[in-house]
C-alpha cells in the first residue's frame, strides 16, 4: 500500500479536481459524510463537538457537523478564527451550515467554558488543522489541544491529529492524541513514523473518489508492505533442487566477549533458507566456535592474538569469497579498530559478491570514507539510528535525535548517495534503495527491544539473498519476516520475556503464516 507525503496527497487532489473532473467541493463533501458514516457505525448517539479550522480539514468538519445535525444529533462547531478569514470551500461550507442552523461559536468559547461543554458524554472531532501542517502549533490552538487530549472523551481526528507532521511524524509543538483518524485515499507517512503513529490510534482510510491510477502511481515513494506483498517474496524451493541452489554465505562475526552474535546471525541465516553457511571467526576463538556450531561450518582467520580480526585476514576472506561464497555478511560482534576498518573496507571494494554490513561493520566504517561505488557487487547496510548517524558523522547537522526526526528522508538521502541498500532499523524498519524508493515495516513489537535481535537480522537478510532474490526484495522480506517471527513469539512468551533466540526458533513459523494465509 502506498504511503505519501502531503506533496504527494496534494497531486493526487490536484489531478482528481483537474484531471478527472471531481470538483474539490465534491470530495470535500465525500470526505465530511465518511467521518459520518463512521461514528454512526462505531458509537451510538451522543453531543458532538466539532474543533474546526479554517481550511480543508475545517471544511470537512463543517460537512459532518451539518450532515449529523440534519439527523437530529446534538452538533456543536467551535470555529478557530473568525469567519471572515475563510475562503474557497471552507467558506462555502461554512454558510451552508449555518443556514442549516448549526450551531457555529468561536474557539475562545470551547477554551473558556469547556468544563461546561464537555459536562456529558461526547464526542470529539478533530478538524483543526490538517496534512499541510509545516511549522509549531500556535498557544491557543495549544491550548485546545490540552484541553482535548484531558477530556476523557473519543476523539475523532480528520485526515491526521493536529500537531502531527504529516511527512515525519513528528508532533509540531502539540498535538491531539486521537482515539481514531479517518483519512482519505492513502495514508500519510505521519500515520506511521512514531510519535505521530501513538497519536493516530486507530487509523481508518477512506477513498472519497480518487482514481485508483493516482493512488498506484510509482511517483509515489513509499510503501507499507503488509502480508499480501510479503508473501509474494517468498522464494521458490523447487523439488529438483540441492544445498547449492541456495546459496553459500560467508557470516565474518564474533570477536572475544562477543561470540554469541555471531552465532546468533550464522544460525538466523540456517533457517532463512540458505543452503551452506560458513561462520568466518577469529582463529584464537576456535574452540569457544567449535563447540557450539552444529550446521554451519567455520573458516579460522588471523587475528591480532586478543580475539579480534587483523587486517591480515581480508586475503583469507577473499580467497574463501571468491571460490565458494554467494554472499557475505559482516559485523556481527565482530570488534572496532584500526585493523577491522581496513578490513571492512577492503571488503566492500574487493569482495565482488552482495554484502550485508551490520553492527561493527558499520561501526568501523565510521570517519572512513568507503568506496561503495567501487563495489561490484550490492551492498545493504542495517544500522539502527545510533549507527546511521555515526555512518553519516561527516555531515556536522546529523545526530541521533536528527536521524529520528526525519528516517525516511535520512535513509533516502544515504541510499541515493552512496548506491546502497540501507535498512533502518526503528519503529518501524525502513528500507531504503538507491533509487528512492522506501519500504515502511509493518510487523514488529517492543519485545524486540533485546540485545541480540540485529544479528538476527543480518542473518535472515543474507540468507535470502542467498537464494538469488534481488537485494531490495531481501531486504524488505526479511525485515518483514523478521517482525513476524518476533509477533508469533510474543504471543507465547509475552513481550517482556522475549530474546532474539526466540526469533530464530519462529523463523519457521513466520514462513508457514506466510504460507499458509498468503
Amino acid at each position: 500500500m502506498k504511503v505519501v507525503t502531503a506533496a504527494e496527497m496534494r497531486d493526487i487532489d490536484r489531478k482528481t479536481i483537474k484531471e478527472t473532473g471531481i470538483p474539490g467541493f465534491v470530495l470535500i463533501e465525500r470526505a465530511g459524510l465518511a467521518v459520518v458514516a463512521m461514528l454512526k457505525e462505531r458509537f451510538g448517539r451522543r453531543r458532538v463537538i466539532v474543533l474546526s479550522g479554517r481550511g480543508n480539514n475545517g471544511a470537512d468538519g463543517m460537512v459532518a457537523a451539518r450532515a449529523l445535525h440534519n439527523e437530529g444529533w446534538d452538533v456543536k462547531v467551535f470555529l478557530s478564527g473568525r469567519y471572515e478569514s475563510l475562503r474557497g470551500d471552507a467558506l462555502q461550507q461554512y454558510s451552508i451550515a449555518r443556514k442549516c442552523g448549526v450551531s457555529i461559536e468561536p474557539l475562545e468559547k470551547f477554551l473558556m467554558h469547556h468544563s461546561l461543554i464537555l459536562n456529558k458524554p461526547s464526542l470529539i472531532i478533530d478538524a483543526l488543522l490538517g496534512t499541510g501542517l509545516d511549522k509549531n502549533i500556535g498557544d491557543e490552538l495549544s491550548d485546545v489541544i490540552e484541553v482535548t487530549n484531558n477530556s476523557a472523551m473519543p476523539v475523532i481526528s480528520i485526515d491526521i491529529p493536529t500537531g502531527i507532521s504529516s511527512d515525519t511524524g513528528q508532533i509540531m509543538g502539540n498535538a491531539v492524541l486521537a482515539d481514531y483518524t479517518l483519512t482519505f485515499g492513502l495514508p500519510k507517512r505521519g500515520h506511521f513514523l512514531y510519535p505521530g503513529a501513538e497519536y493516530t490510534g486507530k487509523l481508518f482510510i477512506e477513498n472519497i473518489g480518487f482514481p485508483e491510477h493516482a493512488l498506484r502511481t510509482d511517483k509515489i515513494a513509499t510503501d507499507l508492505i503488509e502480508k499480501k506483498a510479503a508473501t509474494v517474496l517468498v522464494p521458490e524451493r523447487p523439488e529438483y533442487s540441492h544445498k547449492g541452489t541456495y546459496g553459500h554465505v560467508l557470516v565474518i562475526a564474533g570477536s572475544r566477549g562477543k561470540t554469541g552474535a555471531a552465532l546468533m546471525a550464522a544460525k538466523a541465516c540456517l533457517r532463512t533458507g540458505a543452503g551452506l553457511v560458513t561462520l568466518g571467526v577469529p582463529a584464537s576463538l576456535a574452540g569457544v566456535f567449535q563447540s557450539r556450531v552444529t550446521e554451519e561450518m567455520t573458516l579460522l582467520l588471523a587475528d591480532k592474538g586478543d580475539g579480534t580480526l587483523s587486517r591480515k585476514a581480508s586475503k583469507q576472506i577473499l580467497d574463501f569469497v571468491h571460490e565458494k561464497a554467494d554472499v557475505l555478511a559482516i559485523g556481527p560482534g565482530l570488534g572496532v579498530s584500526d585493523e577491522t576498518e581496513q578490513l571492512v573496507v577492503s571488503l566492500i571494494e574487493n569482495a565482488g559478491v552482495p554484502m550485508v554490513i551490520d553492527a561493527d561493520g558499520i561501526n568501523s566504517l565510521k570517519g572512513r570514507k568507503p568506496a561503495f561505488s567501487k563495489a561490484r557487487s550490492p551492498v545493504i547496510l542495517t544500522p539502527h539510528p545510533g549507527e546511521m548517524a555515526r555512518l553519516l558523522s561527516g555531515r556536522k547537522d546529523v545526530s541521533v535525535k536528527r536521524v529520528e526526526e526525519d528516517r525516511i528522508g535520512i535513509a533516502q538521502f544515504f541510499a541515493r548517495k552512496t548506491g546502497t541498500y540501507l535498512v533502518l532499523k526503528g519503529v518501524p524498519t525502513l528500507t531504503a534503495a538507491p533509487d528512492g524508493k522506501v519500504f515502511l515495516n509493518s510487523t514488529g513489537n517492543p519485545g524486540m527491544a533485546s540485545g541480540g535481535t540485529g544479528d538476527v537480522l543480518t542473518g535472515m537478510i543474507s540468507g535470502l539473498v542467498g537464494q538469488k532474490i534481488s537485494p531490495l526484495h531481501a531486504c524488505v522480506l526479511g525485515v518483514y519476516l523478521h517482525g513476524l517471527a518476533a509477533d508469533i513469539a510474543a504471543l507465547e512468551k509475552g513481550p517482556h520475556s522475549l530474546i532474539a533466540t526466540d526469533i530464530i526458533e519462529h523463523i519457521s513459523s513466520a514462513f508457514l503464516s506466510l504460507k499458509n494465509n498468503g
